[in-house]
């Protein structure tokens, strides 16, 4: 039957306790695992156990896991039924000094064993009870004719064991058991005078033959060690007297055979009518388990010295401290590391020692180590006999009232740390001057040549005989030179993170196949870009300007790497979360994820972390700002994302842009204005509000030029007095945002809430206030600004002339 399956049913029968827990048991939680795929040898066995009256146990396994019938149950007493399944060395651990070499000798293929009345101490009900058991063991094999398991028959014979030496009418049963016992069983006389029975175990144990001594009782008592003489013959008189006494002592073996160890357990043998008859004992061998305990107290001892070699010489603080504070034993570091004899500490408070703005925390971490089974740790200054204070880091654990604690001094570690932290920091102001140093050089380059260009063309166009083609030469050449400038101011704020966004809900999607389309142009013929998009639509929330700019600037990075011939893939993935990038915490999102990967040179490992530093470049002197990916980098920053990029030289690159997702919007629809060319003012009148004279000065020309009637004011305290004495006669209010005392977003909202109706423009170059809060749905005109752009938002806001004014205006 070995490997065949049994069911539940076949293998556990009857109806007997036993079977309906075995029945019911979650073997596969067990080192036996699922009954169904117990061996057949296993399953025949529990199942003639089950069904006999005798107590019998299979014992299977390495671990010997036990599987016992109703009748055995009585064997373990109290463990029952927690015995059932657990390893034989578990449930019998107080005798498996005793039973262990048995099975053994069984398991190492030495065939069946029978032992009969063998003496054990069994904890059946929580206390050691002396029983006595005969009982068989057997080998079960395996298919391979290994040894995988033990069946045991067993027979408590206790009672009768107990009868044999208490009454005559039992003798024979007495020898029976005596004739095959481990230990020494002795019947004497009542006097004590001659010895009428000795088992056979007396000659492998004394090393002597049984009749000369059973003749010479005297032969005992030479044989006793001449140092334990006075005790043993001490317990005879108290035998006598009908007391059961065990007394232990030494033999010297007439054989050669050295010392023994003797336990020597005496009682009176009566008969029914509770007369003394005979004097019975048992004298067990306890030679090696004297020698387990002069092992362990060897041991015990060694530890005991390693412990105070430990205490004394360790160059760490040692200490033993109650839940009171106060210290029991300190060992002698505490002179090296603190300057206090141990003898100054002991009985004094941790209060007296610890740095005095330490002292709470340190009666909590006390408290804490005191009400916890785990191991704590913190950090504490003590005071230096010298008055300074000393960092200690503290490993503590409790036991009782009682806190045992191991400090290290780590002052000169925290002292480096604070030096290097310092050196660290200094380190960083100095890289900061030096991207200070290089961001002014290049704002200073770039803008003198844009200078440069500026006042050349205005040096000619001040020459009067200059031809009208040549002055609309140069001014065009003014004009794109503003442009540039803006755009460089527009790319710093931008790295700076104070570009003041217009943002909106869009599709990622969507704005990356229009994107798609222009970077065919952008890249060239011969570079060929492929977009991987999800059909569903990821919506952001960011300046869409901004956004496709920074796609513009990556691409124009990728297609300088690939020297204007490869592939750009344009990448979106969404529900995507955001990386730890250059230190930056990870975020779980969701993000949206626009990638550009290039097959060009590579990014050297060396300049890998300097790429979106303003004026970086490693592109030849007048083919790159190095301000594309600074953009790239304020850019997602201030829009709540990151940047990333990833590089192998000689394979490509991939910039990864990400932007956080949001739910779709309604798109911001602008309101066209007709025309590129600045509308008649008709005579409606403009408060300008600004406080630099020039730009006030100029404002205020323009306007007038294009036919507006303005009243120019330095601040908002002013532009409120003048509204609050004739805003029925204005049409609109053109404020600066940056301005002493009430910005121009505090101005705005004071004129909605005054006069709902009247419009306010907002201008502004650069504003934090911008930056931080938006433009509160004003009308931002972003310096520097032309006549078209100035005319276009003024017509846009005050709507065609002759229009009736809003209601709740003035």
């Amino acid at each position: 039957m070995d490997g065949a399956l049994a069911t539940h049913a076949n293998m556990f029968p009857g109806d007997g306790e036993m079977a309906a827990r075995m029945r019911g048991h979650d073997w596969s939680a067990t080192a036996l695992g699922p009954a169904e795929a117990w061996p057949g040898a296993l399953a025949v066995l529990v199942g003639v156990a089950l069904q006999a009256a005798t107590p019998m146990a299979v014992y299977w396994g390495p671990d010997l896991a036990i599987l016992y019938n109703d009748a055995w149950a009585a064997v373990v007493g109290g463990k029952h039924p927690g015995a059932l399944g657990r390893p034989a060395r578990e449930v019998f651990h107080e005798v498996w000094t005793e039973l262990g070499p048995v099975f053994e000798r069984v398991l190492m293929g030495g065939g069946p064993v029978g032992v009969q009345d063998q003496r054990l101490v069994l904890e059946r009900a929580g206390t050691p009870e002396e029983v006595f058991f005969a009982y068989s063991l057997n080998p079960v094999l395996d298919a391979d004719g290994r040894v995988a398991g033990v069946f045991n028959v067993a027979q408590e014979t206790t009672g009768r064991v107990r009868a044999a030496a208490g009454l005559v009418e039992s003798e024979e049963r007495f020898r029976s058991f005596a004739e095959n016992s481990a230990d020494v069983l002795w019947i004497a006389d009542p006097d004590g005078g001659r010895l009428e029975y000795l088992s056979p175990a007396y000659e492998r144990v004394w090393g002597d033959r049984r009749d000369l001594v059973m003749g010479d009782l005297g032969r005992w008592a030479s044989l006793v060690h001449p140092d334990d003489r006075g005790r043993a013959f001490a317990a005879m008189p108290r035998l006598l007297a009908g007391e059961t006494h065990t007394v232990e002592y030494r033999i010297v073996r007439p054989d050669g055979g050295g010392v023994r160890h003797i336990r020597d357990t005496g009682f009176p043998i009566r008969d029914g009518a509770g007369r003394l008859r005979r004097l019975g004992g048992i004298a067990q061998d306890v030679t090696e388990e004297h020698a387990r305990e002069e092992e362990l107290e060897r041991r015990i001892a060694e530890r005991t010295a390693e412990r105070d070699r430990v205490w004394r010489n360790s160059r760490d603080l040692l200490v033993v401290v109650g839940v009171d504070g106060v210290f029991r034993a300190v060992n002698p570091a505490w002179t090296a590391i603190l300057g206090h004899d141990p003898a100054e500490v002991v009985g004094r408070g941790f209060e007296e020692f610890v740095w005095p703005e330490d002292g709470m925390a340190t009666r909590t971490a006390l408290t804490h180590a005191a009400t916890t089974e785990d191991l704590t740790a913190f950090e504490n200054r003590y005071r230096h006999r010298d008055g300074t204070p000393r960092w200690i880091s503290w490993h503590t654990s409790t036991e009782g009232d009682v806190v045992y604690a191991y400090g290290r001094d780590v002052t000169a570690e925290k002292e480096r740390a604070s030096a290097l932290a310092e050196a660290e920091e200094a380190l960083r102001q100095s890289q900061k001057l030096e991207a200070i140093g290089q961001l002014t050089g290049g704002v200073a380059h770039d803008f003198n040549n844009l200078l440069t260009i500026i006042r050349s063309s205005v040096d000619f166009l001040r020459r009067p005989e200059l031809p009208d083609e040549r002055k609309a030469r140069y001014l065009d050449a003014v004009s794109d030179t503003v442009d540039r400038a803006a755009k460089l101011t527009g790319q710093l704020l931008s790295f700076a993170r104070r570009q003041a966004l217009k943002a909106e809900a869009f599709d990622v999607g969507g704005c990356l196949r229009g994107v798609a389309e222009m970077l065919d142009t952008v890249a060239g013929a011969r570079i060929r870009v492929v977009t991987e998009l999800p059909d569903a639509p990821c919506f952001v929330r960011a300046d869409r300007s901004q956004f496709e700019t920074a796609l513009v600037n990556m691409a124009v990075n990728a297609r300088d790497a690939m020297d204007g011939e490869g592939t750009l893939t344009l990448r979106l993935a969404c529900g995507k979360g955001k990386p730890a990038i250059r230190g930056h915490a990870a975020a779980p999102g969701p993000f949206a994820a626009v990638s550009l990967t290039d097959t060009g040179a590579g990014i050297p490992p060396e300049v890998a972390g300097r790429i979106f530093e303003p004026f970086f470049t490693t592109k030849d002197i007048g083919k790159g700002t190095g301000l594309g990916l600074s953009q790239v980098f304020g850019f997602a920053k201030q829009s709540g994302g990151d940047v990333d990029v990833a590089s192998v030289p000689g394979r490509g690159t991939t910039f990864t842009l990400y932007l956080p997702e949001t739910e779709p919007g309604e798109a911001e629809e602008l309101r066209p204005v007709d025309g590129q060319v600045a509308a008649d003012g008709m005579g409606r009148r403009v408060l300008v509000v600004e406080d630099n004279v020039e730009v006030g000065r100029f404002a205020t020309q323009i306007l007038q030029d294009l036919n507006y009637e303005t009243t120019w004011v330095v601040d908002a305290a002013a532009a409120l007095a003048r509204l609050g004495s004739d805003a029925p006669g204005f049409d609109a209010v053109f404020s600066d945002v940056v301005m002493p005392g009430m910005n121009g977003v505090e101005l705005g909202r004071e004129v909605r809430r005054r006069w709902p109706g009247l419009p306010v423009v907002l201008a502004s170059g650069y504003s934090h206030v911008l930056v931080q809060e938006g433009g509160h749905g004003f009308e931002l005109l972003h310096k520097p600004y032309s006549t078209e752009q100035l005319s276009r938002i003024l017509q846009r806001v005050m709507g065609p002339a002759g229009r009736p004014r809003p209601e709740g205006y003035p």
